[in-house]
């Protein structure tokens, strides 16, 4: 006799305990919760995740994964690698749509900071957010839409802003979350930001500079694009 398939996948059901979480928070929040939330016994989650703890663990434990793909969204969704940065404002609308939401959310934060085991998770997670930034600062910088700077430093800048903005949209409430995160954003990166026009002359004149190297031959072009690629990495 074949096993009954399952009614959701994992990932269904871990998106489903973070819309609880949203709505509850972390410490008030049971397994039977999350059982509503997806259309499943709790006995279902307990023979699938162990405990409510294992689960917790199990919706920490994929956030680097979900981290990378918000950053694919947005390089794909913008115009740009700027536009693409000044969007992360909207990613943390995932944080939830009111105060109360957020704080909800945020309640999580007490957990990684105090067991070990969830913090090893955050420590990833906040680590692959920085590693998506400072990949976006770079790009930005090397088609003339940033200038020169320290791409590491400006990620831990942008990423602290982005937090900090959070919480200060839930103390004043004033407009909507994503405007208020994406200002901030935009107070942090106008010193570094280059005008469109002054950026399409700088990736023309890396064109022109390339075509150049190009009509002296194959191999000189090869050991350029060799230092280029060097350079970049």
């Amino acid at each position: 006799m074949s096993p009954r398939p399952r009614l959701a996948s994992d990932e269904e059901i871990l998106a489903g305990a973070l819309r609880a979480i949203t709505r509850l928070g972390p410490v008030r929040l049971t397994l039977a919760d999350v059982a509503r939330e997806v259309g499943l016994s709790p006995a279902a989650l307990v023979q699938r995740f162990g405990s409510k703890r294992q689960l917790l663990l199990a919706l920490a434990g994929q956030a680097p994964e979900g981290n990378d793909a918000l950053f694919r969204s947005l390089r794909e969704a913008n115009p740009s690698y700027l536009q693409a940065l000044l969007a992360m404002a909207d990613c943390m609308a995932l944080m939830g749509a009111t105060p109360e939401e957020i704080s909800n959310t945020l309640a999580f934060l007490q957990i990684d900071l105090t067991d070990p085991e969830f913090h090893r998770l955050a420590l990833r997670s906040s680590a692959s957010v920085h590693a998506g930034i400072r990949a976006l600062i770079k790009d930005a910088v090397r088609e003339g839409e940033l200038a020169r700077c320290n791409a590491d430093r400006l990620a831990h800048a942008l990423q602290a802003a982005m937090n900090g903005s959070l919480l200060n949209w839930a103390i004043h409430r004033q407009g909507t979350l994503q405007a208020w995160i994406r200002r901030d954003l935009e107070t942090v990166l106008a010193p570094y930001a280059i005008p469109a026009k002054s950026a399409r002359k700088r990736r023309q004149g890396a064109a022109g500079a390339r075509g150049a190297a190009g009509a002296k031959g194959a191999s000189g072009a090869k050991g350029g694009a060799g230092a280029r690629g060097a350079a970049g990495s």
